[in-house]
């Protein structure tokens, strides 16, 4: 089957509303015939057309786009670069070795990123300082406990706050608990992907607003463009959960939508009611609960809500009704504050499997695939992306093992039975959420 440019629609929604307008990099006429191509230039993508470029120095690199970069998920996440993966439950000493293997896959992402941003001066409110889990109810706070003894079990330095310390720290007595954990990072999610986009080396040729319609196995492989196509030798896919539009685990992966708002900026007034941290970051520790952001320019982003849409973005109708949900858990948590209106919303699709798992290795021959993050493909999209370039050129490394490590993805049923397992699969994320909505 062939696309068009109606599969992969956008909104102006999201974190790029608050960054200049971006007019497209390039554009694509013709018959082009070059040794590498990378579609999807999200974390992923960019980070593996980086690598290319550095380990093949001669060689031009094509990296696609359908949209402007920062439209994609890369540029709708909340913005938390995990460097200690959360995995909900007691915890086993059997897991002890998949654990330490996935967040050695984190902790590359986090220092890739993080020597890039500082060497090409990316302008991304970029913090290092680590962020915090939260508890409001009673299940998250029983997962609280949990988290402590995994944290403990893999010596990862962390400090447990009650409800007093996360008061004084956030302005909220919402959270009976909480763990601030120092390995990871915050972000200006699309100012990110912006600017790795626009400092790629010059051997990488960005193009935007360019899907590709269908891919054509062979020798070249053949990418057909809208008016134009683009023959190559090797082919990087990095589209995440739209991978299976173009033929790629379909039957493995599926798209979650999410929806979150931002506030306008805040007074000095208004800031001073909010503890004594000028930036921070709250993942709850209730699956289905809120994440919270503090940016660095004063604004709060909050996101509650997911659901399954056929990995599509919601609607201005119902991203509005999605707001009612944002309101309430926003003044749940700081009723000094219920006078401040929410000035943004947003949506975006995360692309996750039936067990958690990741996606990276060969799909086909010289087509290489890297996805399904589950929810924390800042750091770990960046690793894969960079150990896709590794390996696709025949190289080894031990980050390479650990992402090909990933367990085998379960098997997904077709429709419409993929649509009801999917609706209460994501459903299931919110049981017993509580306070902590």
């Amino acid at each position: 089957m062939t696309l068009s440019q109606r599969d992969f629609a956008t909104d102006q929604h999201g974190w790029s509303e608050l960054l200049p307008p971006r007019q497209a990099c390039n554009a694509m006429q013709g018959i082009l015939r070059v040794p590498w191509v990378v579609v999807g230039a999200g974390l992923t993508g960019l980070a593996c057309a980086r690598r290319l470029a550095e380990l093949h120095p001669n060689d031009e690199i094509i990296l696609l786009d359908a949209r402007l970069v920062g439209q994609g998920a890369s540029g709708r996440n909340s913005g938390f670069a995990v460097g200690v993966s959360h995995f909900p439950g007691a915890f086993k000493p059997e897991q002890k070795e998949n654990v330490a293997r996935v967040n050695r896959i984190n902790q590359a992402g986090l220092d890739i990123l993080d020597q890039q941003i500082k060497s090409l001066a990316i302008n991304c409110q970029w913090d290092d300082s680590g962020f915090h889990h939260g508890a409001a109810d009673r299940k998250s706070v029983k997962e609280h406990k949990y988290f402590i003894d995994y944290l403990n079990a893999m010596d990862v330095e962390h400090s447990s706050l009650d409800q007093q310390a996360m008061k004084s720290r956030f302005g909220t007595s919402l959270y009976q608990a909480g763990v601030h954990v120092k390995r990871g990072a915050l972000v200006q999610p699309a100012a990110l992907v912006r600017g790795l986009g626009d400092n790629q080396p010059n051997n990488v040729r960005l193009i935007e607003n360019c899907p590709v319609l269908k891919v054509q196995l062979g020798n070249p492989i053949t990418l057909q463009l809208a008016d134009s196509e683009i023959k190559t030798d090797k082919l990087v896919m990095a589209i995440n959960y739209e991978a299976p539009k173009l033929g790629f685990l379909r039957r493995r992966l599926i798209g979650s939508t999410l929806s979150g708002s931002f506030t306008r900026k805040l007074t000095p007034q208004e800031l001073a009611s909010l503890g004594s941290y000028e930036t921070w970051g709250i993942i709850s520790l209730h699956g289905g609960g809120a994440t919270l952001r503090l940016t660095k320019d004063g604004r709060i982003c909050l996101r509650n809500t997911a659901e399954y849409s056929g990995a599509a973005l919601l609607s201005t109708k119902v991203l509005e009704a999605r707001q009612v949900i944002h309101r309430s858990s926003f003044e749940k948590r700081f009723p000094q504050l219920a006078h401040v209106p929410f000035e943004y919303a947003w949506s975006g699709v995360e692309g996750i499997s039936g067990n958690g798992t990741n996606f990276f290795g060969q799909q086909r021959k010289n087509i290489y695939l890297a996805g399904g993050y589950n929810g924390s493909g800042v750091s770990k999209g960046t690793a894969f992306g960079h150990a896709l370039a590794e390996y696709a050129g025949g190289g080894q490394s031990g980050l390479i093992t650990d992402c090909l490590g990933s367990e085998t993805a379960t098997w997904l049923p077709p429709r419409p039975f993929l649509d009801v397992g999917a609706m209460l699969k994501i459903s299931a994320r919110f049981r017993g959420v509580g306070l902590d909505r």
